[in-house]
């Protein structure tokens, strides 16, 4: 099946033309990263304006690149949920359009699914296995059973683990979105120079909390002004870091051990993160697990990922109903609703 895949949950408008579920022909992806940098974070109106202005030329060029017609395509996969419902509509929209013009099912998807088989175009991971999901706005621990079939062992109770990286930048001045640069900083720092809280660490549940440590950041830096560009920076920064890690691995290798899984899945934009990635490694080695992290490019968001679980649904018929709306929430435990 050739899908055309859709996505417009945040603030990226992306496109994908993909093969059987694994191969991309195409993945395109405009960002707004300069528009939302004025702001200081993403303003939901300016990015459902964004979408309208770039969704067409992205399918275009995802068309284009993959050197198909959209008379070729022959379903298509869209986010449904969850994000901003401006941004939602203008992709869902589009392609529950485009699908009744061309005769074509389409399936409305949870962006979080994408994000978790991101990996499967790059390696089929045998089920069951574990997905850890850290972005801007998850930070959750799921017991994968199949497509469809999730368990959620543990969330976030306040702030993402994304959201914490991004405000703590902003609390030290960063220009926006920080995460990325105090992973950068991190790389020169020293990650003992400062205790940071780690917050739930040791509450024997798969509960995760950042903003304990957030507020920690907020109070060092008012009684230490920094200098961005100085040591005491990075050193901040690798504390920082150092942190966040310690949090994410404590609880998935709690997780594990509940659940027996031998195969773990690193998904999100925080699994771009070079001091995630390493102490993921060093936890699946230490513990004999497979480890799945998908390359940076499919860490983001973007349209390819959708295809993989969109390809297995419409496959065995389970495509979604043209009265359809989208969900600004929407639990991955009722994911079940792509039928309704």
């Amino acid at each position: 099946m050739l899908l055309l895949s859709i996505e417009t949950s945040c603030d990226e408008t992306a496109a994908a033309v993909v093969r059987d579920g694994r191969e991309v022909l195409s993945s395109v992806v405009s960002s707004q990263i300069a528009i939302h940098a004025l702001y200081g974070g993403v303003v939901p109106e300016i990015a459902s304006r964004n979408h309208l202005e770039m969704i067409s030329p992205v399918i275009t060029q995802a068309l284009h690149e993959a050197g198909v017609v959209l008379s070729d395509i022959q379903g298509i996969a869209v986010t449904r949920g969850p994000g901003l419902s401006g941004a939602l509509l203008v992709g869902f929209s589009v392609a529950k359009a485009l699908a009744f013009a061309c005769g074509i099912p389409f399936v409305g998807l949870h962006h979080i699914e994408g994000h978790i088989f991101a990996c499967f175009l790059e390696q089929t991971v045998a089920f069951p296995f574990l997905a850890l999901v850290v972005s801007g706005g998850h930070t959750h621990l799921y017991h994968v059973e199949g497509f469809g079939r999730y368990t959620t062992l543990g969330r976030t109770i306040d702030d993402a683990a994304g959201e914490a990286y991004d405000k703590s930048a902003k609390i030290m001045g960063l220009e926006y979105p920080g995460g990325a640069k105090i992973d950068a900083m991190a790389q020169a720092g020293d990650a003992k120079a400062l205790r940071l809280p780690r917050p739930m660490i040791n509450d024997g549940t798969l509960k995760f909390s950042f903003s304990g440590l957030k507020t920690a950041m907020l109070q060092h830096v008012r009684k230490h002004p920094l200098d961005i560009a100085g040591q005491a920076a990075n050193d901040l920064c690798a504390s920082f870091q150092q942190a966040v890690c310690d949090v994410l691995v404590s609880k998935t290798l709690a997780a594990l051990q509940q659940t027996g899984a031998t195969r773990l899945v690193i998904a999100g934009g925080v699994a771009c993160n070079s001091g995630l990635r390493a102490a993921m490694t060093r936890l699946a080695s230490q513990q004999g697990v497979q480890l799945h992290i998908p390359k940076p490019s499919l860490c983001g968001d973007n349209a390819a990922m959708l295809a993989v679980p969109g390809n297995h649904y419409l496959e065995a018929g389970l495509a979604s109903a043209s009265d359809l709306d989208v969900a600004a929430t929407w639990e991955m435990d009722r994911i079940k609703e792509i039928l309704l």
